[in-house]
């Protein structure tokens, strides 16, 4: 079995020069590095992973805590995640915290206890215990898809990277309220969670936009997922005056929305409009084509890891916010036909 002193003489250099390429401890001219690696490959050589650990205080590896890693929006962010890793010379630790409070700090303590690196955490409508377990142990921590109010003071240094929410569903309202509706309900998601109260003030604002007034009766919680979505949506089908448009803030609840409009034999977009908040492989392919809001799923999990690793290398630093932008894929379900993808930029704070 090859050694490092092995690489080292294949590549002619010294065996410390393989292991700052092995575990990045100190720059390595580029030419130098891809000579290692060169030397590795023809070798055979696999590094004592277990060894290497216990020099460097590191396991190269990061924790990813995500409930609803079915969803397709949190499998396409697993994706991203997953490569970035990858792509650094990590391996990923995965939990399901299952949207709730106290599992989701004992399966985040047990990433901890593995020794990872870092952690990369989707957290629940209830975040508390996790953010003071985080904070308590120091855990290097991106905060993802869902953000959280931290101290003012800077106490806790928890990076966040999700996607716009508020700009992007008020781009939705104003485009049905052009279309002549007056009426647009919003199936929104679970309470607690910053994306429900974001989407929903996105919802206000489109409505304020357009002129048109807030009206409590239009608004349901389908609780992020489709069953409560089908429910909140047949209750405002038996309004009095139902909507004649209808958003929905997930792609878990648009799928319970077109249950509940295929249910009461509601057409779309003939009886009522839909566009909805999350793109997702199948929109295109119901009848009509979903007009909706893409997020860029892969995206925020890459970013996740890139905003990790930096932390890693500069625990002081100051805690930042990215948001990225979405793009609005305009189909048929709105009403009207097809136009170019447009995009909403994001931010950093």
């Amino acid at each position: 079995m090859a050694t490092m002193a092995d690489v080292a003489r294949n590549a002619g250099v010294s065996v410390a020069t393989v292991s700052h390429v092995l575990n990045g401890t100190r720059p390595v001219l580029p030419h130098t590095r891809q000579a290692v690696l060169d030397a590795m490959d023809e070798l055979g050589y696999t590094p004592n992973t277990l060894a290497r650990s216990l020099v460097t205080s590191r396991t190269r590896s990061i924790g990813l805590a995500v409930s609803a890693i079915s969803n397709p929006y949190f499998t396409e962010i697993l994706q991203g995640v997953e490569a970035g890793a990858l792509e650094h010379g990590y391996s990923l630790l995965i939990a399901d915290p299952h949207d709730d409070p106290e599992h989701e700090r004992k399966v985040v303590q047990l990433l901890h206890e593995r020794r990872v690196d870092g952690m990369i955490v989707a957290p629940s409508a209830d975040p508390r215990e996790l953010i003071a377990y985080l904070g308590r142990h120091k855990v290097p921590t991106v905060l993802l898809d869902r953000l959280v109010d931290l101290p003012a003071d800077g106490s806790m240094r928890f990076d966040q990277v999700c996607a716009e929410s508020a700009g992007p569903m008020a781009q939705l309202v104003t485009h049905l309220a052009g279309l002549g509706h007056r009426r647009i309900a919003l199936v929104a998601g679970l309470p607690g969670l910053s994306t429900t109260s974001e989407r929903l003030t996105g919802y206000r604002d489109g409505l304020a936009t357009a002129g048109l007034v807030y009206d409590e009766r239009l608004v349901v919680h389908g609780d992020s997922e489709s069953a409560g979505a089908e429910q909140a949506t047949a209750a405002l089908l038996s309004l009095a005056s139902p909507p004649t448009a209808l958003v929905t803030a997930n792609n878990a609840m648009t799928i319970g929305a077109l249950r509940a409009l295929r249910g009461c034999g509601a057409s779309v977009p003939d009886d009522i409009a839909l566009c909805c908040f999350d793109d997702f492989a199948w929109a295109d392919l119901f009848s009509p084509r979903l007009t909706a809001i893409a997020q860029p799923s892969r995206d925020i999990g890459a970013e996740a890891v890139r905003i990790l690793l930096d932390r890693l290398g500069a625990p002081d630093r100051p805690a930042r916010t990215k948001r990225l932008p979405c793009t609005f894929v305009h189909r048929t379900s709105c009403g009207c036909p097809e136009q170019p993808l447009t995009s909403v930029k994001g931010t950093v704070s």
